[in-house]
This record gives C-alpha cells, structure tokens and sequence, in this order.
C-alpha cells in the first residue's frame, strides 16, 4: 500500500525531526502534559507476597504493560504514600529511562490497581495532545534514535527527566492525531498477527525438532528393530541391540574453571565457552578436543553446546569427558533430550546436580549406530534450523515495516487521513 504526501511542509526547527506537514506544532513533551512530567520513587520498598503490583521497566513493552512480569508487590500503605507524588491514572504514558530497554514506552490501558518504580518516567497527556498518538510518536524511529543521542552512562544508560521534557513531538490538530491514531491501530495490528504468526510457527519448529531429537535418541533410526523394555519408567522401550548404563559409565563430568571478564577479549587464539556457549576468546586454554558442554547455573542449567580443539571452559559449564568411545554429536543430543534442567537445585541461583545427573541411566547403541544418528540428526536439524532462521526473517522485516510505517505516519511524511477506519 502506497501513501501520499501532505501537500506542503516546513521545517520543525529540529535537527532530527527534520520538516513537517504545515500545519503542524512541533512542541516538548513538557509542552502537552496536563502535569509536570515525573517518576516513581526512589528508593526500594518492603515487597510482600500479596499486595499492589509493583511495575518497572521489565514490565513495560510493546506499547502494554504486562502485569505478567512484574517483579513484586508492595503493601496498600507504601502505595498510598507513594500515590501520594505519582497515581496512575487510564491513557498515561509510560517511558522506561534507564537500563537496558531506556525508551521503552506503554500505555495505561486498564484501571488495574498498581504503582510505579523510578526507571518509569511519566507523560500526562494534556487535552491539546491524543495518548495513543503520542504513544506512537514516542515509539518511531526518529524519537528513539534521539533518546539514544541523548542519553546517559553510568553505571548503565539512563536519559534524565530535564532530557525527556524537552524532546520534541509533532503536534498535528487533534483530529488529525486521532485519525492516525486509529490508522497504526490498525494497520500496526495486522502486522502484529503476522508476526504473531510467525512465532507461533518458530514454536511449533522447536517442539518438531525436539521431538525428532528424542525418537532418535530414544528409539533409533529402523522402525522395524526388535524392542525390549528398558526399565526405565520416563523411556519405555529401547531397540533389542542396545544396552543401558548410568551416565557416569560414559562420561566424566567436571565444571570448568573460572575466569575473570579482563581476561575475555573479542578476538583472541582461544575461544571461551561459558554456559550459554561462546563468551569471547582468551590466551590460553583448559581443553583440547571435542566436548559436549552443559550449562550449570541459572538460567542456562542444562544448556548443552560443543566446543571441539583447543578452549577454555569456564566454571559456569560443566565439560562431559567420554571415558569410553562414544560420538560426541550422539552424546550431546542425548542430553539434550534429557531435559538435564529439571536436574538443577534450587537455591539463590539454580545450579545442576552433577551427581545426579551422573546417575540417570540412559540408553546406548553401538558406535556404528551413535554415528548414524548423528548423521541424521545433522540432516534434520539442519532443515529445522533453516526454516526457523527463515521466520525470524520474516519477523524482522515485519518489525521493520511496523517501525518504518509509524515513523512515516506520525512525522506526517505519509498522508494517512484518507486510510483511518471509518466510524
């Protein structure tokens, strides 16, 4: 779908804004709020179990705030007196200021009782200024790259409130904010679905795969073999030519050792893996060969990577060591089937039984068949791998247009007026 121009522009008097469609207001943000911008509080409450929601930045994306990642609750007393600077109120807009995701912005689309950390910075729309169009705004393309231009490093990136105040945002007549508004409502809402699609695919791509992973491991590559049972409650029946052992018969398994981050540099004659795979690369190097890698901490526990010659291991990978001829490809695919993370102990920070895991019994063919169905499984992941990188692809280009579409539509660099629903 192609858009026409607005007949003339004039220049915004903003360097990254760069002209308008005459007849438009350029103004700073502190120019179309009914209240002076500000912030949650600043200083760490006594969280409760139950209570009111607690929101900060993980919480705020994609234009909503998910109640789903609020981090914790604070009681009905520290609520009331932190309402008593800032109560949320329907349509204010939310922008994150500091950390990883500064210039993230929501919306408030319900009347859900909740209240709002520091890393929040907060637009009250005045009644020159629709929320949903300013919310647009403040997610194109040319806002975002100023925030960056703008902000901040400590500790991490920050953009202060002074900042925020006076960036700029176009200010066309209320009508036509409106009916742009509901324009990228719309159109932004079908390439959502579209992207929505997608990841829905990307999911049902990882299910298939780990399905094709565990039949192979479990069942082998002959529909036809022979089966017997194999004792084991969670595998049920296993071919007739394979035999079962605790872990630990084929494999030692020893975490790596530790390294600080001065040591890890972008390039270097050594890599480093951690338990999420590659970190960077060092000088030196703990093993020569090739490993199956386990994740053995947090997050990652039970993550299983390779690292094949010369590397380092650091302390949060546990390096599996045949101690018998086995295919490390088989192996690793074996563990993965095994969904090691269910083996990981809760303290602080998740860490993985190694003991425990040393102990599961597990089904082994011969080498020659080991090899076979690592050959397969190369095959066949392959295949997977390529269809999952063609989706996120297409999520990427989607994303881009969804960018680009509003950037265009609230810069007035497209004439949408004629497109909006029609009441």
């Amino acid at each position: 779908m192609s858009f026409p121009r607005y007949p003339k522009y004039k220049a915004s008097g903003v360097e990254w804004l760069g002209d308008v469609p005459e007849g438009w207001v350029v103004l700073p943000l502190k120019r179309i709020v009914s209240v002076p911008i500000t912030d949650g509080p600043h200083e760490t409450p006594q969280f409760v179990e139950e209570g009111v929601p607690f929101v900060s930045a993980e919480a705020v994306s994609s234009g909503q705030i998910d109640f789903t990642k609020v981090r914790a609750c604070i009681s009905p007393e520290d609520n009331d007196r932190y309402s008593k600077k800032y109560s949320p109120k329907l349509h204010d807009i939310y922008m994150v200021k500091s950390g990883a995701t500064t210039g993230v912005t929501a919306l408030v689309e319900d009347r859900t009782d909740f209240n709002i950390w520091s890393p929040l910075a907060v637009i009250r729309c005045n009644n020159g200024s629709v929320p949903h169009f300013v919310l647009n705004f403040m997610r194109s393309r040319p806002f975002l790259e100023a925030v960056t231009l703008f902000w901040s490093f400590g500790t991490q990136q920050n953009i202060g409130m002074g900042v925020i105040e006076n960036l700029a945002c176009t200010v066309p007549p209320l009508p036509e904010q409106t009916a742009i508004a509901e324009f990228l409502d719309r159109e932004t809402g079908k390439i959502d679905e579209l992207v929505a699609e997608q990841r829905r695919l990307m999911e049902l791509l990882k299910e298939k795969r780990q399905a094709v992973i565990s039949h192979a491991v479990t069942k082998g590559l002959n529909p036809h073999a022979p089966m017997k049972p194999s004792g084991i409650e969670w595998l049920g029946d296993v071919p007739a030519g394979w035999v079962t052992c605790a872990l630990k018969r084929l494999v030692r398994m020893q975490s790596g050792e530790s390294i600080t981050a001065e040591s890890i540099t972008e390039t270097g004659a050594f890599p480093v893996y951690g338990g999420n795979g590659l970190r960077g690369f060092t000088s030196e190097f703990t093993h020569n060969g090739r490993y199956v890698l386990i994740g053995r901490q947090g997050a990652l526990c039970g993550n299983i990577n390779y690292a094949a010659e010369k590397f380092w291991a650091s302390e949060h990978a546990v390096v599996a060591t045949p101690t018998m001829p086995v295919d490390t490809f088989w192996l690793g695919e074996m563990l993965r089937a095994m969904n090691l993370n269910q083996y990981s102990i809760a303290a602080a920070q998740p860490g993985l039984s190694v003991d425990l895991v040393g102990r599961l019994v597990i089904p082994v063919p011969s080498l020659s068949e080991q090899k076979a169905i690592a050959v397969y499984l190369t095959t066949e992941l392959a295949k997977f791998d390529t269809l999952t990188a063609e989706a996120q692809r297409a999520i990427d280009l989607l994303q881009e247009r969804r960018t680009a579409l509003i950037s265009a539509a609230v810069t007035g660099q497209i004439d949408v007026r004629n497109h909006a629903p029609k009441n």
